[in-house]
């Protein structure tokens, strides 16, 4: 039996809820069908979170689950990395068998750089957004680059570094980057006496106590104009939930959605691509020539290493959808065939 069960519950991307979330509970499914079937064997795969959620409770529920049915059971974090696959990709995987233990240690290491399977020579984007990217840098200047407003560091671009919402003074651009890291600061959740949030609104008051200006105010709101930020109340911590408190002062924040732009990131070919995830495929983008587009289906599917006679024909969103929850084929292939020689 191979598996995979809803990862969300137990990804850093949602809210790690576990068997709290319905989409938990499918495990006592697969459960079930172990329990009535009774394979000789069976692999399944999760996010690596799971071997941490809940201080390792929920983990040891599920090994403990499949033990009573009868399975020697092993897991393991396996990086798809070091599998001959171009990404960086953790995954847990838990591995039983009615005969004996799986051993999941010491697989040979295999390397493969992204420039291995990128294609030459397809469509580039005309948009508005690639234009504005390309008249700020040439192509190859962008490799690796990250483009997020809610975070620093040398190898990301902001909206403000290429005036994508409207053309702001270095002084204002030093303004953004200095709330960008501030807003992280555990003191102000302090002062508003509220659990602390990864990016709290600063109010004019806590702005100055590290930004002196004779014209921060109107710098600020030249900023909330252009829509760099936006005025916003602090949020309280409500059973693991976050809720605006309109009794709170109402701060400035850097207005930074998940996915705001097209690209989130543009792949470098002599590196390997991050962890791919079905919201942000979309996101991911390539240098091809002197332009830039989005990897396209064939790319996706080597970066997770199916092979190039593969069938997808299928829509372009459907695919990014798929092919962002999907496995890594050679570390399945290679740990299943530990598995067949146990068996």
């Amino acid at each position: 039996m191979l598996a995979g069960f809803p990862c969300q519950s137990f990804s850093s991307a949602g809210k790690r809820l576990g068997f709290e979330d319905n989409r938990g509970t499918l495990f006592f499914e697969i459960e079930r069908i172990l329990s009535e079937k009774k394979p000789k064997g069976f692999i399944l795969e999760n996010v690596e979170g799971l071997a941490v959620h809940d201080k390792g409770r929920t983990l040891k529920i599920i090994l403990e689950s499949l033990e009573t049915l009868g399975y020697k059971v092993s897991w393991k974090i396996l990086n798809a990395k070091n599998f001959d696959v171009p990404q960086d990709r953790k995954r847990i995987y838990i591995v039983g068998s009615l005969n004996n233990f799986v051993d999941l240690d010491n697989f040979e290491v295999k390397r493969k750089i992204l420039n291995e399977v990128l294609e030459k020579n397809l469509p580039t984007s005309e948009s508005h957004f690639v234009k504005f990217l390309l008249k700020n840098f040439s192509a190859q200047e962008l490799y690796g680059k990250s483009i997020k407003d809610k975070r620093g560091g040398k190898n990301n671009i902001h909206s403000w570094d290429i005036d994508y919402k409207g053309k702001i003074s270095e002084k204002e651009k030093n303004l953004l980057n200095k709330i960008l890291t501030e807003r992280r600061k555990k003191k102000w959740a302090e002062e508003f006496d509220i659990e602390w949030m990864d990016g709290m609104p600063l109010t004019l008051e806590q702005i100055k106590t590290f930004f002196e200006d004779d014209e921060l105010e109107s710098m600020l709101e030249n900023l909330v104009q252009k829509g760099y930020l936006k005025k916003e109340f602090p949020k309280k911590k409500v059973d693991n939930r976050r809720i605006i408190d309109k009794h709170l002062p109402q701060g400035y924040n850097i207005v930074s959605g998940k996915l705001s732009f097209e690209i989130s990131k543009i792949l470098d070919p002599a590196d390997i691509s991050p962890t791919l995830v079905a919201m942000d495929m979309q996101h991911i983008f390539v240098v091809d020539g002197e332009g830039l587009r989005p990897l396209s289906m064939r790319e996706g599917l080597r970066i997770f290493g199916y092979p190039d006679d593969y069938k997808f024909d299928i829509s372009a969103k459907e695919g990014y959808d798929l092919l962002g929850n999907t496995v890594a084929v050679p570390v399945i292939k290679e740990i299943s065939k530990r598995l067949l020689k146990v068996l």
